[in-house]
């Protein structure tokens, strides 16, 4: 397809812009070949026209597709021009704050201006092992391609970093050199890797500064070499340096810095070691206060200082040469201050005042002559042919000078510590590859560009050359690779620049030869440079305004330089006067710094003359040819560019740019023509050109089907998919050249990406056309379906409503009517009785006006009445109060006078003692009589109140007598009435009895008046009350709901701060776990370590000739704690004195002084019983020979036969009596073991006191049978003599009859062949007891040989940590005192265990007493004398075995133990145990073997068992470390031997659950609590090791599987991924997919179900697999653009639904495992939620809150539209998030830590399994174990 026919209407174009570069616009019509103009519309919505050029009718750059934005790598887009580069930086680093963007083999880095967290450890880990094109772009994936390479191709590696000043070069080198220290580790314990990163807060300090571009400026260029060895490990470094910027030392431009050592100096002058260098502030030194800006915001000088100083410690520079250092930068700082005067009668003298005080000071830190350095700063020494000259210089002459002075002192300082530098990081072995990381200044254009920006400029034409070399050669064999036809790229060529600047007669030639010539200046140079090279060579030009700058094209740009100063700068001129006085410094660093220099004439002595002039002696001829010989600066510069050159020629190099984004420092502000400039500087545009040139878009076919499918018809799909790609690409593209077929990509040229999207892109909205017509039209249909039947069934309704309505209507007109009658009638009768009321109340209120008026005139008049009264009253009352108010004012004048007068006598009496006296008694008498007076009143009272109270009583009294008078006189009338003969006299009796009543009834009224009224005080005073009570009680209800309310709150605040408590504590005791089990986890990588520096040093010394050592056979991985615990013994014994060296522990960690001592004394205890244990083999063989002798003399003794009758008799009598007291032995031991409780032979008991007595009295029957026996001897011994006798003095014949007398002729023949029988078994009893003396002597002096080892290896070790620098000493003497204080706690156990060992004993002799006793007792029952046994025949006492039940418990020999582990454990196939045996049976087997060790009370067989045992396990695991199968057996297996140990421990916690008959099989004599707890950190590390392999094997399954795999298949699609390919997402044979993952899990639970592992235990393992899953999925997700769409939150979504699916299954729902999911099914939410609106943003806010801000924030940065239907995440709306999650307390940590091991815990799971019914089957070679 042309392109002209892609100018069609609504495509985007880029334009040429003034201020943004490039704009974007979009065509309001087609583009027709021939057009001049094309008519556009600029995103603002402003139309404008674009003239095309008629003659080269070229088009404006197209635009690529939105979906091709934002990629990761500029070579994936379609369209590769200035514009598409820029625009997709732009985006990625404005939009989605990634910074870091590949560029074909460039990984193009642009500044931030703001601390990123992207360079965590765990970025790193995350990328380590990774792909190049498999994660985003990174400086850490540049860093692992280069590792990676180096180790797979066996070729060194070079990483070059280039950029502008500020553009963070420097930072880019540092992390990648972080990278390599953190991924490779050290070779050596000497911490390679920190003295690597070391070295940058050095050369930082000495070589940068602050510019107006950046404030941490790097003013050299250094390559350093990264060491690694054959394990690619670092082994060292080495450091080369570019081209010092030295002139600023001396001149620092406005708000520019000196090196950052002078500030860090003065701002530590306050500090004690520095008083000396006599410094002050910055601002009062010349050479720091020339910018004018001292400081820099931010950083903290004096702190910086102390870094500088702790990294020059590290490398080894002590403090002496740290102060040495210190003392020349301070004298530098001092020699700006020297102030140098002109002569004022001549100008070409200058002087320096005398006593200058810096100069003193200079020449004091220095050490060197005052005198001398004065008179040689201003003076000089000239030499011609046969004579010298010392002249005066100008006093600019001099300055210069000073200056010129300082900066070579400074050049040499910087020098000398990059030496130092490179020496400390110097290699200890032989560096077998290395990896260089070139931190270089990029080229640079000022408005005066000096010889520097020359010499930065040429070495960036050097390196751009080797760039387009490298590239252009990596496109050819990518072609050859994929036999694409190869036709020349023209690339741009800058070696034409390099010639001019280098070859002969060129810029440097001609630049050396100038400086050579005598009167040599910058005019003459330049005007050669016009002589030679002006209008010959393209690339030189000349200024038109100036003759003395030249102009050179450079591949990035024109660029003037002035040649003024260019060959003092070439020269590099000091006067070697000067140097000679510093080399006679007393400062030894200072002479060192000058030693390699050539020898210089000493100066004059003493002070100088004054004349101009003085005449000397010529120079040697020597000295002047080497003055000649001397390399200027660029030839320098050229031939350590031409190192440099061929160093990284010959390395693979990985290319680093980095872009300034603009000049104002401001964090993600991108300025477009900054960016353009430096894009053209460094090179990247040039790559693109060349991607260009060529076939820039390449996919691979699986990739092209799958983006591409749609374009596709059924009939076009075939099985090949290489050939269906062919046939389809063939009718989309019409033109084979813009697209070739490789083996297995698919080329294709510039555009041709873009046309096949538009082609999809159309094909896809022309479906979705098609689909939302079907859709909508399904949708009116269903949408008129449900509007017609709902229509219908409205106007059913309706019409049902309407017909009841008239029915209603009908009623409520009929009830209307009667309601209106009774309506009616009730009003008109209420209105009546209205009329009837009012009229009555018209009359009453009439009738009560009148009388009220008339009521009242009365009252007014009697009112006024009493007013007349009382105001008469009132004011007679007022005349006679001032009447009365004057005559006691004239009594007061008259009383005050006369008071006065009183008062004189007064005064006059007081002034005596007895007038006192008088007043006082006077007084007392009056307060005695006012006492009296207040009694005799208050009795008054009193009687006065029971007057009144009698007055009331009698005048109740008298009104009763009164109302009964009136009665009878009522009676009396009446019967006056019937007399009317009494009529007058009773008349006047009623006369005056009314007038009594009249006043009985007004007293009567009176008092009805004062009880109304105090029956009226008393209800108010009740009422009063009831009100105060009736508050009170409300404040009391009030009260009592405010403390039930206050109880409430406390009650609820205590529960949920107990909650907290408790959540807090589980969480500190889950971190506690965590914390023991990383140490746990910890120790056990350190435990390998020490086994294989074990194994290694082994090795060594087995390849030493003449030394030898055997391994033990146990392994050494049990912990120094458990086995100095549990495997110590008591030294007395005699079953410890036979010790292997198997038992003794394995010394680990550091060795301190004590533990040292220890050993020796342990060896001298060793030696001790070796020298006891031989002794005891002496006598035991003298015993023997003894012995021996002695039962030949028997022998001889009873061959005799007949005079040995009577031994024989007693001898079977005292065996059959033996054997009867050992059956009752026997029958006692077991009534006692299962009838006695442990109380009853406790000491003090009864029965005790009770053994006691019978133990005495047997002690005396024993004493008796002994005098039996000694009467016996005698008797044998006398017939010895007897026989001996007969033998001399009879003949045979008597000796025959004798022997005839015997009764039993068999009974001497049996007990003959009986004493043979029992020599023999005696011989060989003492041959085994003396082998096996032997045996454990050998046994004893190698154990002593390798404790002697031991030690001298332990010496070595401590040798070394004496060597260790400070910070590893401290550690060390830490781990030192915690060996110590761990052996006194163990040698306290050791004690405690051999005080429990005496109590068994005690009580084991107190059984075997009692038992002793018993049998006494038997024995005195039966008194038979020794002649009545004679007589009676013996018979043999048969006891009957009784048949005893299977205890559970397994019998082994001592020497069988080692085969039991081995066929046990170590060859045991979990396989067939697993699938055949019931589960956990080894753990079953070893348990019984140790319950019958504890029946026995054998605790040496019960701890060699254990040990063996744990020793066994882990040596199986350590060979077998990647095999989940084993690991998981003995996991499932060491837990179910824990709960064993816990079952059956006799502890009440765990026999809960035991039936009767398992609680009876709970051991009984020892306690095994501490090998429980080290037997459950043996499972905890048997559990962190199930982890990592389940890691290692689900690792490379996770990506692929949970991101890469399309499970759902096309949901989403690929998209163009560009040079950098990753891994494929299509599953192919060998890739990934759910499935895969799924039938992993399965495998798992199924192994471990089939193991018999706990429940509990299973959930826990598969929360962690689901844990990993998770994060290694999530941290992929926020490193991988390409993986953060729509569609791919839908597959992780499917993939999690499918993983809880997996879950349900199995029935873990429960297991915690769906959770540890959270994080990354939000993540999946959060790709496939709205991100539009505020709404949206809160929403999101509230779903992801698992999710960290950074997360959150990563995801919508990386959020990428795969199709061109979805859109971007806006910055607005990114904003909005991070404001609503500021107050988030969160961890700042980007990525999950996916090494994160959850604490173990083992639930105790008790066994139903009786253990008496377990049998071993014979497969497993266990036929040895005997059940009991």
């Amino acid at each position: 397809m042309a392109a002209s026919e892609l100018f069609t209407k609504f495509a985007r174009v880029w334009i040429p812009d003034t201020e943004d570069v490039w704009k974007s616009a979009e065509l309001l019509k087609d583009y027709k070949p021939g057009d001049t103009v094309l008519h556009l519309k600029f995103e603002d919505e402003q139309e404008t026209q674009h003239n095309i050029d008629p003659q080269t009718k070229e088009l404006p750059p197209l635009r690529n597709p939105d979906i091709l934005v934002g990629e990761n790598d500029l070579t994936a887009l379609s369209y590769l021009h200035e514009p598409a580069v820029l625009h997709n930086l732009k985006v990625r680093f404005m939009d989605s704050k990634l910074i870091y963007t590949y560029c074909g083999i460039v990984l193009v880095a642009i500044n931030p201006y703001e601390q990123l967290p992207i360079y965590g450890e765990d970025i790193i880990n995350a990328y380590s092992g990774q792909n190049m094109g498999d994660m985003d772009p990174h400086i850490f994936a540049v860093a692992e391609e280069a590792y990676k390479q180096m180790a797979r191709d066996e070729r060194n590696q070079s990483i070059i970093v280039s950029g502008e000043s500020g553009a963070g070069k420097t930072v880019s080198a540092k992390y990648a050199m972080r990278y390599f220290a953190t991924v490779s580790g050290s070779a050596s314990e000497t911490n390679v890797e920190e003295k690597v990163l070391a070295s940058n807060p050095i050369m930082e300090s000495i070589g940068n500064a602050k510019t107006t571009r950046n404030d941490n400026s790097s003013r050299f260029g250094k390559y350093i070499e990264i060491g690694f060895d054959k394990r690619y490990r670092i082994i060292g470094a080495n450091m080369r340096t570019y081209l010092l910027e030295k002139s600023r030392v001396v001149f620092q431009a406005e708000d520019e810095r000196n090196y950052h050592i002078l500030y860090q100096l003065c701002a530590s002058k306050h500090l004690p070691e520095f008083k000396a260098l006599r410094l002050s502030n910055a601002e009062n030194f010349h050479y720091t206060n020339l910018g004018g800006n001292p400081m820099i915001e931010g950083i903290d000088d004096a702190k910086e200082m102390m870094n500088t100083r702790q990294a020059c410690s590290l490398l080894g520079i002590n403090d002496s040469y740290q102060m040495g250092v210190f003392h020349i930068l301070a004298a530098i700082l001092h020699l700006g201050n020297v102030t140098i005067k002109s002569n004022e009668r001549d100008a070409d003298n200058c002087f320096i005042p005398p006593k200058t005080e810096h100069l003193i000071i200079f020449c004091e830190l220095l050490g060197v002559d005052y005198e001398q350095m004065s008179h040689w700063l201003c003076h000089r020494k000239i030499v011609t042919g046969s004579e010298t000259y010392i002249k005066p210089m100008p006093k600019f002459q001099a300055i210069n000078a000073r200056d010129a002075l300082a900066k070579h002192i400074y050049a040499s300082l910087f020098n000398w510590i990059v030496l130092h530098v490179n020496q400390a990081l110097q290699a200890s072995v032989k560096q077998h590859s290395f990896i260089g990381v070139l931190d270089i200044y990029g080229f640079e254009t000022f408005e005066i560009n000096s010889f520097e920006q020359f010499c930065i400029n040429y070495a960036n034409e050097k390196l751009q050359q080797q760039f387009n070399m490298h590239v252009f050669k990596l496109e050819q064999e990518e072609y050859m690779k994929e036999q694409i036809p190869w036709t020349l790229i023209d690339f741009y060529d800058n070696q034409p620049c390099i010639n001019l600047i280098e070859a002969k007669l060129g810029i440097l030639d001609l630049l050396d030869e100038e400086c050579k010539m005598p009167k040599g200046s910058d005019d003459t140079w330049a005007q050669k440079l016009y002589n030679t090279h002006l209008n010959k060579s393209a690339l030189f030009y000349k200024p038109r305004l100036s003759n003395k700058a030249f102009i050179i094209q450079h591949f990035a740009d024109k660029v003037e330089y002035q040649c003024e100063g260019f060959l003092e700068k070439n020269k590099d001129t000091v006067y070697e006067e000067q140097i000679t006085v510093l080399k006679a410094s007393k400062l030894n660093l200072l002479a060192e710094l000058f030693q390699d220099e050539k020898p210089a004439t000493s100066p004059t002595e003493g002070r100088p003359p004054v004349t101009r002039a003085t005449v000397k002696s010529a120079k040697p001829r020597s000295l002047q040819a080497s003055k000649e010989h001397k390399k200027s600066v660029g030839h320098q510069f050229r031939n350590s560019l031409h190192l440099l050159m061929e160093t990284l020629n010959a390395t693979t190099p990985h290319y680093v740019r980095c872009i300034k984004p603009n000049d104002d420092k401001l964090a993600f502000t991108f300025d477009p023509k900054r960016a353009v400039q430096q894009l053209r500087a460094c090179g990247v545009l040039e790559t693109i050109r060349i991607s260009a040139a060529g076939f820039p878009s390449r996919w691979t076919y699986q990739e092209f089907f799958n983006r591409y499918r749609v374009l596709m018809k059924q009939k076009d799909v075939l099985s090949d998919k290489k050939l269906t790609c062919k046939n389809v690409l063939e009718k989309l593209i019409k033109d084979e050249d813009k697209y070739q077929f490789g083996k297995t990509k698919i080329f294709f040229r510039a555009g041709q990406v873009a046309y096949l999207e538009k082609l999809r892109a159309d094909k896809l909205r022309a479906a979705c056309i098609r689909i939302q017509k079907t859709i909508r039209s399904w949708l009116q249909r269903k949408k008129y379906l449900r509007m017609r039947n709902a229509a219908i069934t409205i106007q059913r309704y309706v019409r049902g409503y309407q017909a009841r309505c008239y029915a209603q209507f009908l009623r409520r007109t009929r009830a209307a009517i009667i309601i209106q009658k009774y309506q009616r009638m009730y009003a008109a009768r209420q209105k009546f009785l209205r009329i009837r009321s009012a009229t009555i109340v018209i009359q009453s209120f009439v009738r009560g006006f009148h009388g009220r008026r008339q009521y009242k005139a009365i009252l007014r008049e009697q009112k006024a009445t009493i007013l007349q009264k009382h105001v008469r009253g009132w004011m007679a009352k007022l005349k006679y109060r001032r009447i009365q108010h004057a005559i006691v004012y004239l009594q007061c004048c008259y009383r005050r006078m006369m008071a006065k007068r009183e008062l004189k006598k007064l005064k006059i009496e007081a002034r005596s003692v007895e007038h006192y006296k008088t007043l006082n008694i006077g007084m007392e008498n009056k307060i005695v009589q006012l006492q009296c007076k207040v009694n005799n009143q208050t009795k008054e009272i009193k009687s006065l109140l029971e007057k009144l109270s009698n007055l009331e009583v009698v005048y109740t009294n008298d009104t009763e007598k009164l109302r009964t008078e009136v009665d009878r006189l009522r009676v009396n009338e009446e019967n006056a009435k019937v007399s009317s003969n009494k009529i007058t006299s009773l008349l006047e009796e009623i006369a005056i009895l009314r007038k009594e009543l009249k006043e009985t009834q007004a007293q009567k009224k009176h008092l009805e008046e004062g009880a109304v009224k105090y029956k009226e005080e008393t209800e108010l005073m009740v009422s009063q009350l009831k009100e105060q009570n009736t508050l009170l009680k409300n404040e009391k209800e009030d009260l009592n709901l405010q403390i039930q309310e206050q109880a409430k709150e406390i009650t609820e605040s205590m529960e949920k701060r107990m909650e907290e408590e408790t959540k807090q504590l589980e969480i500190d005791l889950n971190d506690e776990r965590s914390r023991y089990q990383s140490l746990l986890n910890e120790f056990c990588r350190l435990e390998e370590r020490y086994d294989n520096l074990k194994e290694e040093i082994s090795l060594v010394n087995v390849l030493k000739p003449g030394h030898r050592r055997t391994d033990s056979t146990h392994s050494s991985n049990e912990s120094e704690y458990t086995y100095n615990s549990l495997l110590s013994s008591e030294p007395g014994e005699a079953e410890d004195g036979t010790r292997r060296p198997e038992d003794f522990p394995e010394q680990r960690g550091a060795l301190d002084m004590s533990l040292f001592l220890k050993l020796q004394k342990r060896v001298t205890e060793l030696e001790q019983e070796k020298q006891a244990l031989q002794e005891e083999l002496d006598r035991k063989e003298e015993q023997a020979l003894r012995s021996k002798a002695k039962e030949v003399e028997d022998q001889r003794v009873k061959a005799r036969g007949a005079e040995l009758e009577y031994e024989s008799l007693k001898r079977q009598e005292l065996e059959s009596e033996n054997k009867k007291l050992k059956n009752e032995l026997n029958e006692l031991h077991r009534a006692l073991n299962e009838k006695a409780s442990p109380h009853v032979t406790a000491p003090g008991s009864p029965a005790y006191k009770v053994l006691l007595d019978q133990l005495t009295a047997s002690s005396e029957e024993l004493e008796v049978r002994k005098e039996e026996v000694l009467i016996l001897r005698s008797q044998l011994v006398s017939q010895k003599e007897a026989m001996a006798h007969k033998e001399t003095m009879t003949d045979p014949m008597v000796l025959l009859e004798d022997v005839r007398k015997m009764k039993d002729q068999g009974e001497i023949t049996q007990a003959y062949l009986g004493l043979k029988e029992t020599n023999r078994l005696l011989e060989s009893q003492l041959q085994g007891q003396k082998k096996n003396y032997e045996n454990e002597l050998e046994i004893l002096r190698g154990e002593v040989q390798n404790l002697k080892e031991e030690i001298n290896r332990q010496q070595q070790l401590l040798a070394q940590n004496l060597q260790l620098p400070p910070e590893a000493r401290i550690e060390a003497s830490l781990q030192h005192e915690i060996t110590r204080l761990t052996n006194e706690n163990l040698d306290l156990m050791e004690q405690l265990e051999k005080q429990d060992k005496i109590v068994r004993k005690l009580k084991k002799q107190l059984k075997v007493f009692a038992k002793k006793i018993g049998e006494l007792e038997v024995g005195q029952t039966e008194n038979v004398s020794p002649a009545q046994l004679a007589d009676e025949p013996i018979r043999p006492v048969n006891i009957p075995r009784k048949e005893k039940d299977f205890q559970g418990m397994l019998e082994y020999k001592k020497d069988d133990e080692l085969k039991l582990i081995k066929n046990l454990i170590l060859e045991l196939k979990p396989r067939g145990v697993a699938v055949n045996l019931i589960p956990g049976l080894p753990a079953y087997i070893l348990f019984m073997c140790v319950r019958h060790a504890d029946y026995i009370n054998d605790d040496q067989r019960v701890r060699s068992l254990l040990t063996s045992t744990i020793n066994g396990i882990k040596k199986i695991l350590k060979k077998r470390s990647d095999d989940f199968e084993i690991v998981s057996f003995w996991l499932s297996n060491t837990c179910r031997f824990l709960h064993c140990l816990k079952q059956y421990s006799g502890e009440e916690a765990f026999m809960k659950h035991n039936t009767p008959r398992q609680n009876d099989h709970c051991l009984r004599n020892f306690d095994l609590a501490e090998y429980r707890q080290v037997i459950s950190d043996l499972a905890i590390q048997i559990y962190q090791q199930l982890t990592k392999v389940m890691e290692n094997i689900l690792q490379p399954m996770i990506v692929s599987g949970m991101l890469e795999h399309e499970t759902i298949q096309g949901v989403s699609g690929l998209k163009p991924t560009g040079l950098r390919k990753r891994t494929s997402s299509v599953a192919d044979e060998g890739t990934y997919t759910l499935d895969s993952i799924v039938r992993q899990l399965n495998n798992f639970h199924s192994t471990m179900c089939q193991h018999g592992m706990d429940p509990e235990l299973i959930k826990q393992i598969v929360r962690q697999m689901f844990y990993i899953i998770g994060s290694v999925t999530l941290n992929n997700l926020l490193l991988r653009k390409d993986m953060c769409s729509w569609s791919k939150g839908m597959q992780i979504r499917y993939n999690v639904s499918q993983l809880e699916e997996w879950l349900r299954d199995k029935n873990l729902q429960n297991s915690g495992a769906k959770e540890t999911l959270e994080p990354l099914i939000q993540a999946a939410q959060l790709l496939q939620v709205k991100k539009k609106t505020d709404e949206d943003a809160e929403a999101i806010c509230s779903m992801c809150s698992n999710l960290t801000t950074a997360q959150i924030v990563k995801v919508l940065n990386l959020y990428t539209p795969v199709n061109e239907f979805e859109e971007r995440v806006t910055a607005s709306f990114i904003r909005t998030i991070q404001v609503r999650l500021q107050n988030r307390k969160d961890s700042p940590q980007l990525l999950m830590d996916a090494k994160f091991i959850f604490p173990v815990t083992f639930p105790f799971n008790p066994s139903s399994l009786a253990l008496e019914s377990i049998q071993i089957p014979s497969s497993m070679n266990l036929g040895f174990l005997l059940r009991v």
